[in-house]
């Protein structure tokens, strides 16, 4: 048995607008599979810290419950957000 195929469900953006300001749930109308954040996409650098540093920064992540790398970015966008 295979699976019906199910017809994606479409309004209008005026209603769309409406629903959403109403406070409604309007995932069903949204492709989360193509969604994109601008702004957000990740890129990749590197960054040479001498070994107290990684130190200090490992107990601090464990003490948190986060790893290194997130704890990097939470400082580094904390001390971003004061600019």
């Amino acid at each position: 048995m295979s699976a019906a195929k199910t017809k994606p469900v479409t309004i209008t953006a005026e209603e769309f607008d409406r629903r959403f300001d109403d406070g409604e749930d309007v995932s069903e109308y949204l492709d989360w599979s193509s969604a994109r954040r601008p702004g957000q996409e990740p890129k990749r650098v590197n960054v040479d810290f001498p070994a107290w540093v990684v130190t200090g920064l490992d107990k601090e992540a464990s003490r948190l419950g986060v790893t290194r790398q997130a704890l990097i970015k939470i400082w580094i966008a904390e001390r971003l957000e004061k600019v």
